[in-house]
């Protein structure tokens, strides 16, 4: 009986943690199709909502890196100033997987439709829950 308890108890345990990480991805995915539609309508604001309001966001790209939100931000106005340099924005997820309780890692590619020439790329992004919301704290992105 006492084995079966804990097999009981283990399995509860088991079945919650995947619940859980089924929830936390979707909520993950949310917040990146929340992005995709503000990035598309050139609402770079509405874009950076997805992203940690703090110095020490880090973003790492072709132009090397980038601490904070605010230059983060002012980057993507000045290298997408108008809807036709921001164009249509599309992620493809390839994996989001865990790395520890209240954090995951997001690996995929990013597609840029847009007048002045396409723009495609690849993405590696940390999301960390903070404040009960899902941001991104590092992402390194390549085209």
């Amino acid at each position: 009986m006492k084995y079966l308890s804990l097999l009981l108890f283990l399995l509860i345990v088991s079945c919650s943690s995947s619940t859980n990480i089924k929830k936390d991805k979707q909520e993950i995915l949310n917040v990146m199709k929340a992005q995709e539609k503000a990035w598309s309508n050139n609402d770079l604001e509405g874009f950076m909502n997805g992203y940690w309001k703090n110095d020490s966001l880090k973003f790492f790209g072709k132009n090397g890196l980038t601490k904070g939100w605010r230059q983060t931000l002012d980057n993507y106005k000045k290298g997408y100033p108008t809807k036709a340099d921001s164009g249509t924005l599309t992620f493809k997820i390839h994996d989001i997987s865990p790395i520890q309780d209240g954090s995951y890692w997001v690996m995929g590619d990013y597609y840029l439709k847009r007048k002045a020439g396409d723009a495609n790329g690849v993405f590696l992004i940390i999301f960390k829950k903070i404040n009960g919301n899902w941001k991104i704290v590092a992402d390194m992105s390549c085209g």
